[in-house]
């Protein structure tokens, strides 16, 4: 990683969790849409075990696990991931779900082919470059079983934030605090070379609003 990349994936790194130590459960308890959606097509998959990318203080893990699935979680907060911890204890579902502190411009910590499903919430537009997501777009289709599916969203460069506030390159702009790299549909369909890209929904999302993908694909059996 570049020295640039380097300190502004340390700089969110930071952020994020002094944002989390500061607002405990920041995005409230309800499930996402997106998570909602992805839930039924696991169970319509017949899914049985979820990895969560970028899970944050876990209201979505939380949901999936109360809908019986298995799940492991990663995000790079680790004050995040205790909030997860605790709120799967307050609502017995411990046994269901495990965490790890995890930046995905890693490998990501699990053998080939262990899960069902992934879902990533907002995690891919996260502060990476395109090689990066390219990367973790590839260690997710390892980490997957054959006919997995794979459910994540990204902003999208028809976002009113995009193109403004602090420039960093490759299409992230900083806005807050926050970096946040918004897709283009080319990124999308490359993203999809090998999978069964099944749909790329838009939808809003937040009193700005955030305009965003909601991409579903799914490996060859």
């Amino acid at each position: 990683m570049a020295g640039d990349e380097q300190d502004l994936a340390d700089a969110q790194r930071a952020h994020w969790q002094s944002t989390y130590a500061a607002h405990p459960g920041m995005y409230g308890e309800e499930p996402s849409a997106p998570a909602v959606h992805a839930a039924a097509v696991f169970r319509a998959a017949g899914a049985g075990d979820v990895l969560e990318l970028g899970a944050g203080h876990g209201r979505d893990v939380l949901y999936f696990a109360r809908e019986g699935f298995t799940v492991q979680a990663t995000d790079f907060s680790a004050t995040g991931l205790e909030q997860l911890r605790r709120g799967a204890l307050a609502q017995g579902t411990a046994g269901q779900v495990t965490t790890v502190v995890h930046d995905v411009r890693e490998p990501l910590p699990f053998p080939d082919a262990c899960v069902d499903a992934v879902f990533a919430h907002m995690l891919l537009c996260m502060a990476l470059s395109i090689g990066e997501i390219r990367t973790l777009v590839g260690e997710v289709r390892r980490v997957l079983r054959p006919g997995g599916t794979f459910v994540y969203t990204v902003r999208h460069t028809g976002d009113t934030h995009c193109g403004t506030g602090a420039a960093h390159g490759d299409g992230i702009f900083e806005h807050g605090g926050f970096a946040v790299h918004f897709f283009d549909r080319y990124l999308v369909d490359a993203l999809a070379d090998g999978w069964d890209l099944r749909k790329v929904h838009a939808f809003e999302e937040g009193e700005l609003p955030r305009r965003l993908w909601r991409v579903t694909q799914s490996l060859p059996r």
